[in-house]
């Protein structure tokens, strides 16, 4: 089949990944989000930098190491001052970041995980059964999140799931996530 119509789309979150944790002032399990605020603490030539999550219920912190006694010269410069300086994309950064996450053995809630999907260019939106029966629809989903693919299709084309899902698994539109 020969896709006439392309459409790009970049699927970004609007938040960090929420962790669930022990929280000690709720006395259970809580969800506690990215505040986008850093911490940083020198002791003597030692640096450690933490990111701050927030209990939704109690507003009790946790601070997720981002680094642990590490000399000044191991972190870049330019990400020291925006620690300092409590960047919100790099706390977007690291708050999407599984392999941080991981290290500091949170559990990540992604269940009720808010995107956007931003086109990557001026994408011609099919109108008709016809255009949509020939478009090819490429996802760059860079933080991976876990979003399903007839969603996604249904957001952008404007139609049912159900419709999605059909012409899906027909083959009539064809649709590439990475």
């Amino acid at each position: 089949m020969s896709y006439l119509n392309t459409i790009e789309y970049r699927i970004l979150p609007r938040h960090a990944y929420k962790i669930q944790r022990n929280c000690s002032g709720c006395k259970g399990k809580s969800n506690y989000i990215n505040t986008g605020n850093f911490r940083v603490n020198a002791n003597g030539n030692r640096i450690d930098v933490w990111l701050i999550y927030q209990c939704e219920k109690c507003r009790h912190t946790y601070n997720l190491t981002v680094y642990e006694r590490v000399k000044p010269t191991e972190i870049p410069e330019e990400n020291y001052k925006r620690f300092l300086a409590n960047d919100a994309k790099l706390a977007l950064e690291y708050g999407m970041d599984k392999a941080l996450l991981a290290r500091n053995k949170a559990f990540i809630s992604d269940e009720d995980m808010e995107y956007d999907l931003l086109p990557k260019m001026q994408n011609k939106v099919p109108k008709c059964q016809e255009e949509i029966l020939k478009t090819q629809i490429i996802l760059e989903n860079p933080y991976g999140l876990k979003v399903r693919e007839d969603k996604l299709v249904s957001e952008i084309l404007k139609i049912s799931r159900s419709k999605a899902k059909k012409i899906l698994t027909q083959g009539k539109v064809l649709s590439i996530i990475w």
